[in-house]
């Protein structure tokens, strides 16, 4: 149906794509240079994130971060037990939290960041001293000398695993007692130590891979004629066909809506009929569970690593931890497990004899722990995990013919050598024009550590890049400007989405000026709110622009009716860039009554929360309002990308077009939708 092209005529269109796009951004750096540079990179980006920890650790009061969400104070502390993997775990209440009343009643006029706090995020206790209040004002704060770690949070209500018993009894002795996020050290270590290995990497195949990434050495392909698979369209034929032949890397490159994700799971499902197993990694637990699930509805053995607490309820079961606790062998090393711990609480006995019973017992724990390892990997065809959670000790000392990387344009390259230490050739599909790696520090920034390994692939390698043509998300008239300003006019719609609508003689993209003029708006619009998502980032906020939001959504929702909206279960995502819109957004969303019976479709986030989602109606909130033109991070045009892309059907965008076309990006954007309007 969607044999437009040969696959080698396909090939031939998108080497001489990629070579228009990047002629200009050759490098001419050794291997060793450039990895040495972002390993400079990263120590920059790391001295930066220590400095505002530090920062926000002496210097922010307690207030201010339980208002942006990286800290709950004060905490109650409850109860202790050991989970199924022999952690000390305790339960952390917030009473603060635990309505919305007095939720709403915190949150003040300018909004609350949305709590910080995910499963797996390292952080530290502190308590306060008498002469402070229950607000957090005054008194000096004590930090305790240990970091525990995020298990499980909700509302009001924290799990933390914790180092030792020490540390619990210092929690429960403790008197105003607050949790605060830590910095995460472990991560940073992991990309050091990967990027050491690679620079210093003599020979192997660790060597090879570097020199082939980033030299104009030339990548391997096997042989053999191509694979058919008529369920898929032509470039997605084509992409999968390149990950088989590719003896050292392939690139699936995926614009929004083009099933990047069936071409990959088709691919990994064909690489299993020539490899035992294969390594399947994300920078995100929500991208590997993503793609961990399509590939269990395939019926691929798959075996999550991570953190269960990170890993969704589909995925659950299939989890080391879970698998483990499932072996027929569990109950006998949870009651070894269990006479340890009694011999060392036990006081009876000699010592002598006490540690020869716990020796014994320890050395047949090892055995039940190996046997029941070895049985769970020997039945999975597929490891999935975060490119971090490559590292984790149950992989120690494995090896893979394949490494697949998911949504490799938002991974730092750095991370993406702790897996690929682990493998002999490396598929990456993602797209680097929509949203980057999150960089912090304008060092390292401007220094270009957020330019991936998939970027320099794809600027290096283009023969060995497949692009993926034709999508099959959004209608046409909002695909045409990304598709223009991205991706070099390459997509096409799919005829089943291209004309699609909700109304009749609707136009599927809309620019709704900012009702108020600039020097009326600028003071709601450009005034610094509250920090949020670390020190040092302020978010902006736009009330008047946020009322307008809601309204124009209110209006379309009008015309549609409310029984075609529930019947059809019509959704809507509502996105800003910045979390201070966000914030207020949901507040107010909260408070209108008009809104109740619609909550449950309609999602209100920043960009980075939509990537890799999809909605009916998107209506984009750009925030930004003044005089001098300043837009701020609105610059970033991949986070653009991301936002237009959302859309299925509808798309509105506000916004000052005086504030935001001096940007020429805004002023094609503003003229494509007047183009749509007029039907020019």
């Amino acid at each position: 149906m969607y044999a437009f092209y040969t696959i080698n005529e396909h090939k031939q269109a998108i080497i001489l794509y990629l070579c228009r796009q990047n002629e200009n951004n050759m490098t001419t750096e050794s291997p060793i240079t450039l990895l040495t540079r972002q390993r400079a990179l990263l120590q920059a980006e790391y001295a930066y994130e220590k400095e505002e920890f530090r920062r926000l650790t002496e210097a922010t009061g307690i207030d201010k971060k339980v208002k942006r969400g990286l800290a709950w104070y004060p905490i109650s502390v409850g109860h202790a037990y050991r989970n199924s993997l022999d952690q000390l775990v305790v339960e952390l209440r917030d009473p603060s939290r635990s309505s919305e009343a007095t939720l709403s009643s915190r949150i003040g006029d300018e909004g609350e960041t949305e709590s910080q706090f995910e499963p797996g995020k390292p952080v530290c206790f502190f308590s306060q001293d008498a002469s402070g209040d229950f607000r957090g004002t005054g008194g000096m704060l004590h930090y305790y000398k240990f970091v525990a770690q995020v298990c499980y949070v909700e509302a009001d209500r924290m799990v933390v695993a914790l180092p030792d018993g020490d540390a619990l009894e210092q929690i429960r002795d403790a008197d105003r007692l607050g949790v605060q996020l830590y910095l995460d050290e472990y991560t940073y270590r992991l990309m050091f130590e990967a990027l050491d290995r690679v620079i210093q990497a003599k020979s192997g195949r660790l060597a090879e891979l570097r020199e082939i990434f980033h030299s104009t050495a030339p990548t391997g392909k096997f042989t053999f004629n191509p694979v058919r698979f008529p369920w898929l369209n032509t470039s997605q034929q084509a992409a999968v066909n390149e990950v088989l032949w590719a003896k050292d890397v392939a690139v699936v490159h995926g614009p929004p809506g083009t099933g990047k994700t069936t071409t990959l799971v088709e691919a990994i499902y064909e690489t299993l009929r020539r490899e035992n197993q294969v390594l399947v990694c994300a920078q995100s637990n929500m991208a590997v569970d993503w793609i961990a699930e399509k590939l269990t509805d395939r019926g691929v053995s798959v075996l999550r690593i991570g953190n269960p607490t990170r890993v969704t309820d589909k995925m659950l079961s299939f989890t080391y931890e879970r698998r483990f606790e499932n072996h027929p062998l569990y109950d006998q090393l949870w009651a070894v497990r269990k006479a340890i711990r009694d011999i060392y609480a036990s006081k009876s006995g000699s010592s002598d004899s006490r540690h020869q019973k716990i020796a014994r017992l320890r050395d047949r724990a090892t055995e039940l722990e190996y046997t029941i390892r070895e049985a769970i990997f020997s039945d999975t065809k597929v490891v999935a995990c975060t490119l971090t959670g490559s590292a984790n000790h149950l992989l120690d000392g494995m090896k893979f013919g394949t490494l697949f990387i998911d949504e490799a344009a938002q991974a730092l390259e750095a991370a993406c050598w702790i897996a690929i230490q682990k493998v002999h050739r490396v598929i990456l599909a993602g797209d680097h024009r929509q949203l980057p790696p999150t960089i912090k520090s304008p060092e390292a920034m401007r220094g270009g550590l957020d330019r991936t390994l998939m970027q320099y692939i794809v600027e290096q390698k283009p023969q060995a890049v497949s692009l993926l043509r034709v999508q099959y998300r959004m209608a046409d008239d909002i695909m045409q400007f990304p598709n223009r300003e991205f991706y070099d006019g390459m997509l096409i719609s799919a005829p089943e989405v291209k004309y699609r609508g909700i109304l009749d003689w609707d136009t599927a993209v809309e620019w709704k000026p900012s009702s108020l003029p600039v020097s009326v708006n600028e003071g709601l619009a450009d005034r610094t709110g509250e920090e949020s998502g670390g020190a040092g980032s302020f978010s902006y906020f736009n009330v008047a622009e946020a009322q307008q939001t809601l309204q124009t959504l209110h209006d379309y929702f009008e015309r549609i009716g409310k029984e075609r909206i529930m019947e059809e279960r019509i959704d809507v995502g509502i996105i800003s860039p910045y979390k201070g819109q966000v914030s207020l957004l949901r507040r107010m969303l909260r408070q209108d009554k008009y809104w109740k019976p619609y909550r449950s479709l309609i999602t209100v986030n920043t960009v980075d929360g939509f990537q890799g989602q999809e909605r009916d109606v998107i209506v984009i909130s750009l925030v930004r309002s003044n005089e001098e033109g300043n837009i701020g991070f609105l610059r970033d045009l991949r986070r653009m990308n991301v936002a237009i892309t959302r859309a299925r059907m509808k798309l509105i965008i506000i916004g000052d077009r005086t504030t935001l076309c001096r940007h020429p990006f805004y002023r094609h954007l503003a003229e494509y939708v007047d183009s749509i309007s007029t039907g020019h």
